[in-house]
């Protein structure tokens, strides 16, 4: 039987947001005022029980089914797709005070020249410039802030935030297997971010503002 996706009831609001994503996706990229996409994810620490059998020339590694949980821990993922560069944060935690010096590092280290950068991210509640009072003093708050320009996904849109396409590439390519510390989770990672950026990997987004009105009619009708 052929899926039928379900469009949820939405208005006015969700059409905005998707159409502020979409035309921002597509402007050419401008250091002056550059255009990033934040998203986050955990991630749990497994460890083996039994050692792994190694791989032979006729057969394959062998792993036990059983594994043993070693905690969990954050991702922080920054991508810029036009540009074919991302940076892949390991974090303990997914607080407030973490986001902040996300943003805190995107200003300062990443695109220090800009006069604005502009974060696509979702409506998660510690996404907004409350955090970075919450991490800063006051004056370094707002430092920040003033170089900030939020853009958030609508409800039930997260796949209009192009870091999620690059979460999803990181969970196939480098995710798909235990890792037992944290340790061996940043240097799979940092190998894996350093490989995608020397290679200048970037994500080709074709779905248009004319694009949504045509395929995503019904969610004008509804209005």
């Amino acid at each position: 039987m052929k899926k039928q996706w379900c469009i949820p009831r939405v208005g006015p609001e969700f059409v905005w947001r998707m159409e502020d994503l979409l035309d921002l996706y597509a402007e050419p990229f401008d250091p002056r005022r550059p255009w990033v996409c934040f998203d986050e994810r955990p991630c749990q620490l497994l460890d083996d029980v039994r050692e792994p059998l190694p791989s032979k020339p006729t057969r394959p590694k062998r792993v036990d089914y059983e594994y043993k949980r070693k905690g969990s821990c954050n991702l922080f993922v920054l991508v810029q797709p036009q540009e074919g560069w991302r940076r892949v944060e390991v974090t303990e935690r997914r607080t407030a005070v973490d986001f902040a010096h996300q943003m805190q590092t995107l200003v300062d280290e990443v695109y220090p020249e800009a006069e604005v950068v502009r974060v696509v991210l979702d409506n998660l509640n510690i996404h907004g410039g409350g955090a970075l009072y919450e991490a800063f003093h006051p004056e370094e708050a707002r430092r920040i802030v003033r170089k900030l320009e939020f853009h958030y996904t609508p409800k039930h849109g997260s796949w209009l935030n192009m870091a999620e396409i690059e979460l999803s590439v990181l969970s196939r390519q480098c995710l798909d297997r235990r890792i037992g510390d944290i340790d061996t989770l940043k240097q799979e990672i940092d190998a894996w971010e350093h490989d995608r950026n020397m290679e200048r990997t970037t994500i080709n987004w074709r779905f248009t503002t004319t694009d949504a009105r045509t395929k995503l009619h019904r969610l004008y009708d509804q209005n």
